[in-house]
This record gives structure tokens, C-alpha cells and sequence, in this order.
């Protein structure tokens, strides 16, 4: 083997010699020539603003992101280096070894994760690992990046505030706020020292930022914008006007003892004021599982919190409201669960409806005027249903792709009109387009109550709950959930939900049917006659058989006979 020779100071090696000197030799050979020398093991420095350009692709190594034209594709970090590597050293064959060195820094790495991760970047480039047509496999040789690049330098200095694309600009305006909830996730700093975590905290930032894209009340940047804050102290008032946002998520991961610890908070980066915080922990034997489990806790308690302060904003604006402020200010309304204040949540609702794309009041509406005919509260029963069902389709046609109104659409058909079929497929679409979302499961819990499914409306309700564990609306939720115990005849369960949803609203005269009904079947009749008075005193004109007739569609013998049990009048 021919090598080239430079004379060197140990230490003082030219910048591309190791590359140079060694790109043909596998991962020990090269580190003794390099430890003999006094240097240690390199890789050409990178130019933080070149991008490279291939059919029509763009590699951006500033920012870290891979576009094609003008679409971000998604790919994760680690592939993003695997990828850059190939194609910095694309005038040479790539061992397995150089791969290892440098995109894995040494550590020790499967032939099968080896070739995951460079199917992964055949993927992002429309490249299969059969035409291999931009990164080819040399058998026992390496691999090398084929296809033909041009380098382009982004513009420096003075230039660049005429960059509208560039973050960094100091004259580029603040973006306006979107008109509902705006939310970026900055990516997690990695408090250890292994490196390996980087991966796990990017993979943790990946998977919260999609499920929170799931719900359409959200704008959240994408995960490309986000990432290039990665590695920088940031401002964070600077970071939500160049992002164009009034909320940040941000977070940093600590592994230690064979466990992860990872702290989150949100922030108005409007004020800079914290909105909440928490620490989880978790056990990496399962590094999968855990990342499912930390993204269903912080979503879970973000998306309530993040609902809760916009209600609050929509309240303080005194007038120009939009149709996305009327729908905030009759969400309060409509938790409280009581008859003149779900008049008022109709009310403001209707006056958003004059926005003839906003689907969620028209679902909400939809939603408000069932509850009125399953509750006896409408004066005119059949011109409330008419109504609920035009709703039902407006909103639907508005968007049909957001979890929460398909589900409320699907929970809807199941009582107005008994399809059950044509409900169950809405219902599941509804929780298959946002799994993350307790409304949509909440929904497909009712519906199954109503459809005689009460095992499945449990375990809906329970994915419901674990979702958003301090949902306004638990008060409601319990007292189904206490249906469907009735349904399986497990009396003794449906007084305990009774019991927790009565602890959250003491009006709610659903719980009390329920705690009436079981306590009947239990034989328990003066706590049953306790839960009748009750239920007398908040309705008194109350009748077991217009109740039936109203829950007609509802497989809900046992209640109707529990109810009679409890002595309310027919």
C-alpha cells in the first residue's frame, strides 16, 4: 500500500491529514498511525453553512434539516449524520469502521443497526436498497455516496439579514401569533455523558411534537424548525418571535444507574413565565415503552393546561371576539353541566358559528344539544334532534379529519339514530387519527354504553382517563363509567363511580340515578331512597318511563329496573 507522507509536529497534523492518511484503513490500523503521530481521531471539520444539493434534495448542515424542494422530510438525527458523512466524504469509499467512528463515536454497533440506519437514509432520499442509486454497497469494501452534489454556501455577514428563512436575523419581524394555541418543542438538552442519550432525548422530542400535532386546536412548528436551536442558549421571548408562537416546551434528560430522568416545563414566551412543570422517571431495559409513556404524560398534561390558559385570555378580551374566543368562553359553560349554563355555552357557540370553517363549535353545539334530549331539558325534542344532526353534518363537512369531531359525530349517530354500525367505524377513525386525545375516547366510551358494549366503553373510559386525569368533565365520564358497571352487573363498582363523580359535581343528577339504581340491586334501599330524594329535590318532575323512552336506544334494562327498585315515581 502506497501511502502519503507528511512531515508533522506531533499534535500539529494538517487539517484533512488523518482523513487523508487513513480513509482506507479500518477503525484499530488508523488509530495506531494516529496515536503514533500524537493526533487523535478526527473528521474533517464541518462548514456550519454549507448545504448540498443532489437531484432535488437539499442537505442543510446549519440547520440540519433535509428538504426535497420545498418539503421538510422527516429523518431522525442520527440518520441526518449518517447521511452528511456519506456525502462529506463522497470522493471515497466509506468503511463500516468510519461509520462507527464517527456517527456512532467508537461505540459498539450490530451489523443490523448498521443497516437500519442506512436504509433509513435510502429511505428519506427515495433511494432503495436495491437500485442504489445515490448510496451504493461495496461488498466487504464500504459504501459511497454516488449521485452528483453541488455545494452552496449560505450568504454571511451583511447578507444574511436579507436571509428571510434565517432565525438569527435581527431585523426580521416578529411572526404574528396564530389565532389559536401555538406551541414549539425545543429539542431536550442531555445532562449525561453519554452521548448515546442525544438519540433518546431527540426521539423524545420527535415523538411529543407529533402527538401534539394530532390535535387541530394546536399550531405546532414542526420538529425542522425547532432543532435549530439545538446546542445554542437561547432567549426565550426570542425564540417564540422568530418562531412566530406563544408557547415553548422545553425539557433535559439525565441518565444514571440504568434510569432516565427527564424534566419538562412550559412557558408563555410571551412573558417568560413558567405555566408548568414536571419530572419523569423511567427504567431504560424498555428505552421504547418508556419513550411511549413519558409522551402520553407530557401530553397529557400539557394539552389540558395549555386549553385552560386560552380560556383564561379569551375571558379577560373584552370585545372583537373571534369564533375561536366565543368557543372558549362557552367551554366553561358547558363543563359546569347544569341547564342555564349550557343555555349560555349554545348561545356563545352559535355566535361562533358565523365563522362557517370552524368545526369544533359546530361539534361542541352538536354535543350541547344531544345532552339537552338525553337529560330531558329540551322544550321541543324533535326540533333540538333536527338541529344536533344539522350540526353534526356541518361540522363533519368543515373537517372530517379531526379526531374530536368525528368522534363527537360518531357518538351522536350512535344515540340520534341507532346506526350503530356507521357509528363504531366514526368512533374508531376518530381515536385512530389522534390516539392521544381523551375527548375522542370519552366519546367512543358513551357511544359503546349506549351500543351494549359496556367492557369496551370501560376501557375507553380508562384511556380517557389516563389521558387527562383532571378533565373538567370527569364528572361525567364516572357516571357512565357507573352505567356500564350496572350493565355488567358489578353494582358494587357503579356506587364507587357514583360516589367519584358526585365528589366532582354534587348537581349532576345522572350520578344520582346511577348510585339510586346499584344501591336498589344491592338491597341497600335507604341510601337508594337517600340518592331518590336527592334526585327529586334537583328534578322533580322526574319520571322512570319518559326517562326510558328517552334511552330508548340504550341497552340499559338493568338501570330502568334499578331506578324502579329505588321507589322513583313512573
Amino acid at each position: 500500500m502506497v501511502c502519503p507522507v507528511w512531515t508533522v509536529s506531533p499534535g500539529k497534523l494538517p487539517q484533512d491529514a488523518p482523513a487523508r492518511l487513513t480513509g482506507g484503513l479500518h477503525f484499530p490500523y488508523r488509530q495506531l498511525i494516529l496515536r503514533a503521530l500524537g493526533a487523535s481521531e478526527v473528521t474533517p471539520r464541518r462548514n456550519g453553512n454549507l448545504r448540498y444539493l443532489f437531484e432535488d434534495y437539499t442537505l442543510d448542515t446549519e440547520r440540519h434539516e433535509l428538504h426535497r424542494g420545498a418539503d421538510a422530510v422527516s429523518i431522525t438525527p442520527q440518520v441526518f449524520d449518517l447521511l452528511d458523512y456519506l456525502i462529506r466524504n463522497r470522493e471515497r469509499v466509506v468503511s463500516k469502521d468510519d461509520l462507527i467512528s464517527t456517527v456512532w463515536n467508537g461505540r459498539i454497533v450490530s451489523d443490523a443497526a448498521l443497516t437500519t440506519r442506512l436504509n433509513a437514509a435510502r429511505n428519506a432520499i427515495g433511494d432503495s436498497g436495491d437500485e442504489q442509486r445515490l448510496i451504493k454497497t461495496l461488498p466487504r469494501k464500504g459504501f459511497r455516496f454516488v449521485g452528483t452534489v453541488r455545494e452552496a454556501q449560505r450568504p454571511a455577514g451583511a447578507a444574511v439579514a436579507e436571509d428571510p428563512e434565517d432565525p438569527e436575523d435581527p431585523l426580521k419581524p416578529a411572526l404574528a401569533l396564530p389565532d389559536k394555541p401555538s406551541i414549539a418543542v425545543l429539542p431536550f438538552t442531555n445532562l449525561s455523558s453519554d452521548l448515546e442519550q442525544d438519540y433518546f432525548a431527540d426521539g423524545m422530542v420527535d415523538d411529543i411534537t407529533t402527538a401534539l400535532s394530532r390535535f387541530k386546536l394546536l399550531f405546532v412548528i414542526a420538529r425542522h424548525s425547532s432543532f435549530t436551536y439545538k446546542g445554542r442558549a437561547v432567549d426565550i421571548k426570542q425564540v417564540g418571535r422568530e418562531l412566530g408562537v406563544r408557547y415553548l416546551l422545553e425539557g433535559s434528560i439525565r441518565k444514571a444507574a440504568g434510569k432516565v430522568r427527564i424534566t419538562t416545563q412550559l412557558i408563555d414566551a410571551t412573558t417568560g413565565g413558567h405555566l408548568w412543570a414536571d419530572r419523569f422517571e423511567g427504567d431504560l431495559s424498555d428505552i421504547f415503552a418508556l419513550q411511549d409513556e413519558i409522551t402520553v404524560n407530557v401530553v397529557s398534561a400539557i394539552q389540558p393546561k395549555l386549553l385552560q390558559t386560552e380560556i383564561e385570555r379569551a375571558i379577560r378580551r373584552p370585545n372583537n371576539l373571534s369564533a375561536y374566543d366565543l368557543y372558549l368562553r362557552a367551554t366553561p359553560h358547558y363543563y359546569s353541566g347544569t341547564r342555564e349554563r349550557m343555555a349560555e355555552a349554545l348561545r356563545l357557540l352559535s355566535r361562533a358559528l358565523f365563522d362557517p370553517r370552524y368545526s369544533s363549535a359546530a361539534s361542541l353545539a352538536a354535543f350541547c344539544h344531544t345532552l339537552n334530549i338525553i337529560l330531558g331539558r329540551a322544550i321541543d325534542s324533535q326540533s333540538e334532534l333536527k338541529e344536533a344532526a344539522r350540526l353534526c353534518r356541518l361540522a363533519l363537512s368543515i373537517d372530517e379529519n379531526d379526531a374530536e369531531t368525528m368522534a363527537c359525530a360518531g357518538w351522536a349517530k350512535a344515540y340520534l339514530s341507532g346506526d350503530f354500525d356507521a357509528a363504531t367505524e366514526m368512533l374508531d377513525r376518530a381515536v385512530a387519527l389522534n390516539p392521544n386525545s381523551a375527548v375522542a375516547w370519552n366519546y367512543r366510551g358513551m357511544a359503546c354504553q349506549f351500543m351494549g358494549q359496556a367492557e369496551e366503553a370501560l376501557r375507553s373510559f380508562e384511556r380517557g382517563i389516563r389521558l387527562s386525569p383532571l378533565d373538567p368533565m370527569l364528572y361525567g365520564t364516572f357516571a357512565v363509567m357507573g352505567f356500564a358497571f350496572i350493565s355488567l352487573r358489578r353494582f358494587d363498582e357503579a356506587v364507587a363511580a357514583a360516589k367519584k363523580s358526585l365528589r366532582k359535581n354534587q348537581t349532576f343528577t345522572t350520578a344520582y340515578r346511577c348510585l339510586a339504581a346499584a344501591l336498589a340491586h344491592l338491597g341497600r334501599d335507604a341510601e337508594a331512597s337517600e340518592a331518590v330524594l336527592r334526585i327529586l329535590e334537583l328534578e322533580p318532575d322526574f319520571r322512570v318511563s319518559e326517562w326510558a323512552a328517552r334511552a330508548r336506544q340504550w341497552r340499559a334494562g338493568l338501570l330502568v329496573d334499578g331506578l324502579r327498585k329505588a321507589g322513583l315515581p313512573e
